[in-house]
């Protein structure tokens, strides 16, 4: 039974420690989530042939995000309601400066910015990447606590 002081502990979740997502067309979301994102890239490993997949660090691990290619007749992510994933996040700095800096990569990729929200803790962009998936690109708000009644208020208009 986990410990309720400490929920990671006897083998509890620790962090989340990465995101595999099947995409359509390995190239074109190669060049999205490196090029456009700016995330390096670190496998396959140079030689290896037949591996349908990227894969792409930050630093923290081995991996942060993989991605599998499924081919353009794979069944697309529906719309509207649905059960499912609705975005996850990439952190791209500790300053609006830094937002403002992957704003404009977004315009300069072609990339339009779905939304945007100010959450106190965090000021936020909101994308989708080439098959749909919704991605979340923030920076943390220097100096903001990060209790509970902070991070569960209501998203304000991002100022930026």
């Amino acid at each position: 039974m986990l410990d309720a002081a400490d929920p990671t502990a006897d083998g509890g979740v620790k962090e989340l420690g990465h995101v595999v997502l099947y995409v359509a067309n390995l190239d074109r979301s190669v060049r999205f989530y490196r090029d456009v994102l700016g995330w390096r890239q670190i496998g396959p490993p140079e030689g290896m042939t037949g591996f349908p997949g990227a894969m792409f660090s930050g630093g923290r691990t081995h991996h942060e995000l993989l991605l599998l290619e499924v081919g353009e007749d794979a069944t697309p992510i529906p719309g509207g309601r649905r059960v499912g994933m609705y975005h996850f996040g990439l952190k791209v700095g500790d300053s609006d400066d830094e937002l403002r800096a992957a704003w404009r990569r977004l315009e300069e990729g072609g990339i339009p910015v779905m939304g945007t929200a100010d959450h106190v803790v965090t000021h936020s962009l909101y994308i989708a990447d080439p098959d749909g998936n919704e991605i979340e690109l923030y920076v943390d708000v220097p100096g903001v606590p990060w209790e509970f009644d902070t991070i569960a208020s209501r998203p304000r208009p991002l100022r930026l």
